[in-house]
């Protein structure tokens, strides 16, 4: 196992889920008192499944296309995720 980059991912998962819409809607379902560890085993699942799906996703892409683009295209949305938030524009 490369640990350097199961470390790189692993801090940088980690401080993009801190405060975000998962996180509050996790917060709020064990805040309820039903089954903290049940929630717990949940979201994780569902971190795990979200996490599969990119990385096979990741792959895929990666055999089908040079990495610059596939780079550049998220370079690009995250340029633009950015730039539309900053403009205010969150949704209807």
């Amino acid at each position: 196992m490369d640990w350097k980059t199961f470390w790189t991912t692993f801090g940088l998962v980690f401080l993009a889920e801190l405060g975000d819409k998962t996180q509050l809607a996790t917060l709020s379902l064990a805040s309820t008192g039903r089954g903290r560890w049940t929630v717990f085993a949940g979201a994780a699942f569902a971190l795990v499944v979200a996490s599969a799906v990119a990385v096979l996703a990741g792959a895929a892409a990666e055999r089908w296309l040079p990495r610059a683009w596939v780079r550049t295209a998220a370079g690009m949305f995250f340029v633009g995720a950015g730039v539309w938030l900053l403009l205010g524009r969150n949704g209807p």
